[in-house]
């Protein structure tokens, strides 16, 4: 239920590729903390602020949060000690990737110190970041110094017309190309660019995005977009699926899929032939992939969610405040992985409407 029939595609060099998402039979990992629906914990995504810079249609539309809105006072985020000593627990429990995300976490003072932080507790653990990129150009060295292992930007459109209507906050187009390219310099290749492709809106500019970041060194991922939260109008219409967009991408250059480096990881891939480039696709509505998800998600006020589309969160603040007792952590955190049933993607279509939070406070 809910995934893209198995179709064939014949590349521009005649190549076939499938668009059926296989179920992955690699079992997890001797010892590994399981859930109720025997996946592993593997990630984390930690939201550092609920403050962003940009007030994107599908997130946080201005009309919503507009210049009264109330975002979260300092003392009520978590603090770097706080997130580093989750973060130590959780690599315990076999967590191995931490992304830090917001809002836009690169409004969060001393970014930088946290990474070397994380490092230092948790030196297995690989630590990345994702970012609309408006502060990257004079942050992306300091960053890269400081540890960060990878880098990913969310980018929907190249015309910076579209970009400031998208957004929310004018053409600033040209600052986010220019953090992207001050990453590269920096050292942090591959790049992830991460575009929600909306019908209508910016479905046109698929081709135009797979040529411009058509590169060794970037990996392009269309992500289909999502009914995260309650606030952005989300219609099952405006979606473009993975199979269309591979579709039309295939007519262009000849593509072969590329296996998943791991279980749990999210995005199906491919690469180009010729050896130009990769591109993903994140394909949550029409081909879920609940199955092995392997992730938590962990808000800035310190509420631990076990799905992108959860209600209720798990208050670890409580746990943590006061140089909290890092075996009562780990013990609330096993418990509330071992209960985890989720899978809202796979029970979209029967699923009542319901309550769910905001794409910004978990970071999507």
């Amino acid at each position: 239920m809910g995934t893209e029939p198995n179709v064939g595609l014949a590349g521009a060099g005649g190549l076939m590729v499938s668009l059926l998402r296989k179920p992955d039979a690699t079992p997890a990992p001797a010892g590994a903390l399981l859930d109720a629906r025997a996946r592993p914990l593997r990630d984390i995504r930690i939201s550092l602020t609920d403050h962003c810079n940009l007030r994107c249609t599908y997130c946080m539309p201005k009309e919503t949060f507009g210049p009264g809105y109330t975002f979260l006072p300092a003392d009520k985020l978590l603090t770097f000690e706080e997130i580093t000593t989750l973060v130590q627990v959780l690599a315990g429990l076999g967590v191995r990737k931490v992304k830090l995300t917001g809002g836009e976490p690169l409004t969060r003072p001393f970014l930088p110190r946290l990474i070397q932080m994380l490092h230092v507790a948790a030196p297995d653990i690989e630590v990345n970041l994702i970012t609309n990129g408006l502060l990257l150009e004079p942050m992306a060295e300091r960053l890269r110094e400081a540890g960060l292992d990878r880098l990913t930007v969310s980018l929907d459109t190249l015309r910076p017309d579209r970009f400031a209507a998208m957004s929310g906050r004018g053409p600033q187009l040209l600052r986010v190309l220019a953090g992207i390219a001050a990453a590269q310099r920096a050292g942090f290749r591959p790049m992830k660019i991460n575009m929600v492709v909306i019908r209508g809106i910016n479905d046109d500019e698929v081709e135009a995005m797979s040529n411009h970041f058509r590169h060794p060194d970037t990996i392009l991922r269309f992500i289909e977009y999502m009914d995260v939260g309650t606030r952005n109008g989300w219609r099952r219409e405006d979606v473009v699926t993975a199979a269309e967009i591979l579709v039309r991408l295939s007519k262009t250059a000849a593509l072969v899929q590329v296996d998943r480096a791991y279980r749990g990881e999210t995005a199906k891939r491919y690469r180009y032939i010729d050896g130009s480039g990769e591109i993903g696709f994140i394909a949550s509505i029409s081909q879920p992939f609940c199955g092995d998800c392997s992730r938590l998600r962990l808000s800035a006020d310190g509420k631990l969610y076990t799905c992108l589309f959860s209600k209720d969160g798990f208050d670890v603040k409580k746990l943590l405040r006061g140089g909290g007792d890092p075996s009562v952590v780990r013990e609330g955190l096993a418990n509330l992985w071992k209960a985890r049933r989720d899978q809202y993607s796979v029970e979209r279509a029967d699923a009542p409407a319901r309550q769910k939070i905001e794409m910004f406070y978990i970071g999507g």
